[in-house]
């Protein structure tokens, strides 16, 4: 099962990011954050290195795989 939706929401709103703010800094849409939180679509490895950086979490965190 593919964890990194949900975690991916879980330490965004934690750390009080908004959709809008995270997609600035990962320079995607607002829209892209959306489909990587709800499971159709998932970031590129350069992306889950940044988000992971961003949210202060491994990337096998961020996956779902500690």
């Amino acid at each position: 099962m593919n964890k990194f939706p949900e975690t991916l929401k879980l330490y965004r709103k934690a750390e009080k990011i908004s959709q809008v703010k995270l997609a600035e800094i990962c320079k995607v849409s607002q829209g892209t954050i959306a489909k990587w939180e709800n499971g159709y679509q998932e970031p590129d490895i350069d992306t889950l290195i940044l988000l992971s950086n961003i949210l202060g979490i491994t990337i096998d965190e961020l996956v779902g795989k500690q």
